[in-house]
């Protein structure tokens, strides 16, 4: 038996808090400004040095799905100072060199736009240019993982499918749902394990263009990246391909990468958020697929949702997360307990999971 529907909301608006209260702070003392510190208690964390500038992008998805959730004023406030906040960070720039980066924050500016009509035309016709000249036929296809690399990936390639999938109906290009679809079948042709059904990470490809090495290590993030992308490319298709490509995704899921029907984490750092994404897209899988993969979809979502909470530790601040939601998570002391209890990453995946939980019950269905 699972929780109310009341109550998932409430356990999402309660990491809402904690995550605010230990992590959110202006920027450089400027006004108009919210950005995170990436780490609880923060020590040299604070001065935003080194700049995680996609972190920031899941909080302001993150923000997104709490003010869809339950709307209130002073968080749209709260998400248009924090994408002023990244933009300062930036340097005064919408993009950097990492094409999974700067499609993370295209899709939570395109929502934080639906949203609270927060103005996007700017980042996004800059985001988008970036994503389609990041396409070359080295490798079969597909974008790069950053500029001047010899590194194609799900990491990249997924978030810039989902981007163009929505994004051809919001103002981009007629072509970019094209592009979609290209992305995504790349990954399918390229980089499925036809042993298991999980995406591999990406290639290495040499300067005429020939794959040089597969990498077959198999993240939570490239599955749900992937399977964000099918479901999106579902939308209007009358073939059932994408349908059948999220399916199967989402049962090697279940068959692989779960333990009881939790989510397997991937430890701190950048890793502390795979998780929380597969959850994500496996809460869009769980509303817009048909059964029984929606329903397989929505028992890996709640599973791993009652678990981080069951899991959860008490801090003065609020609930504190673990990176694997199956064990208890510990509360670090100072700045200098090495736990990765302290990285933003981990507590947004913690935050994301129960929004994703309270999501499956609470109408209508919405883009995340």
């Amino acid at each position: 038996m699972t929780d109310s529907p009341a109550l998932w909301a409430a356990r999402a608006g309660t990491a809402e808090r904690a995550v605010r209260t230990r992590h959110l702070r202006r920027l450089w003392g400027l006004p108009r400004t919210r950005i995170a510190v990436t780490g609880w208690p923060a020590g040299s964390r604070r001065l935003h040095v080194p700049w995680h500038y996609w972190w920031q992008a899941h909080l302001l998805d993150c923000l997104v799905d709490a003010q869809e959730r339950n709307p209130h004023p002073g968080r749209a406030g709260t998400i248009a100072r924090l994408v002023r906040g990244i933009h300062l960070r930036n340097l005064g720039s919408w993009l950097n060199d990492y094409y999974d980066d700067i499609a993370w924050l295209g899709l939570a500016l395109m929502r934080a736009h639906d949203v609270e009509q927060v103005p996007v035309d700017a980042a996004m016709t800059r985001i988008a240019a970036r994503l389609r000249a990041g396409w070359t036929d080295h490798g079969g296809g597909g974008i790069w993982w950053r500029r001047k690399d010899t590194f194609k990936n799900v990491p990249a390639n997924g978030p810039a499918a989902i981007l163009f999938a929505r994004w051809a109906s919001r103002g981009g290009e007629r072509e970019d749902r094209q592009r979609a679809r290209s992305m995504t079948e790349w990954m399918s042709q390229v980089l499925v394990d036809p042993a298991t059904g999980l995406l591999w990470d990406g290639v290495y490809v040499q300067p005429d263009g020939s794959i040089r090495d597969i990498v077959k290590v198999t993240y939570t993030y490239c599955q749900g990246v992937y399977i964000g992308a099918c479901v999106e490319l579902a939308e209007g298709d009358t073939s059932g391909v994408w349908v059948e490509r999220a399916e199967r995704t989402i049962n090697a899921v279940a068959a692989h990468l779960n333990d009881d029907k939790v989510v397997r984490g991937r430890g701190g750092g950048d890793g502390g958020l795979f998780a929380g994404i597969l959850t994500r897209y496996l809460a869009q899988a769980a509303l817009r697929l048909p059964s029984p993969a929606a329903d397989t979809a929505r028992e890996l979502v709640l599973g791993s949702a009652e678990a981080a909470w069951r899991n959860r530790a008490l801090a003065r601040s609020g609930p504190l997360f673990g990176p694997e939601w199956s064990q208890p998570a510990r509360v670090p002391r100072t700045s200098a307990h090495r736990r990765v209890e302290r990285d933003l990453s981990v507590q947004l995946s913690g935050w994301m999971v129960l929004e994703a939980a309270a999501l499956l019950d609470s109408p209508p269905p919405r883009n995340s």
